[in-house]
């Protein structure tokens, strides 16, 4: 189980990213939003698609998730 959570600024594509709590590319704290403990990444990008509709896994993190 692990947090995650999801940067609120968009990348330039539009994408909002959701990291783990450990991720070097976490988002400062006033830039992300907490989603809760998941167990994959797949039920975090889920959970993150409920406020940002057009979310994505961090490529480093959560590279199970990460579309192109």
């Amino acid at each position: 189980m692990d947090n995650y959570y999801v940067n609120k600024n968009a990348q330039s594509n539009g994408d909002h990213e959701v990291h783990t709590g450990t991720c070097f590319y976490l988002p400062s704290i006033e830039n992300r939003l907490y989603l809760g403990l998941f167990s994959s990444c797949a039920d975090a990008v889920k959970e993150a698609k409920k406020t940002y509709p057009q979310s994505n896994g961090c490529y480093y993190c959560s590279k199970a998730c990460h579309t192109s």
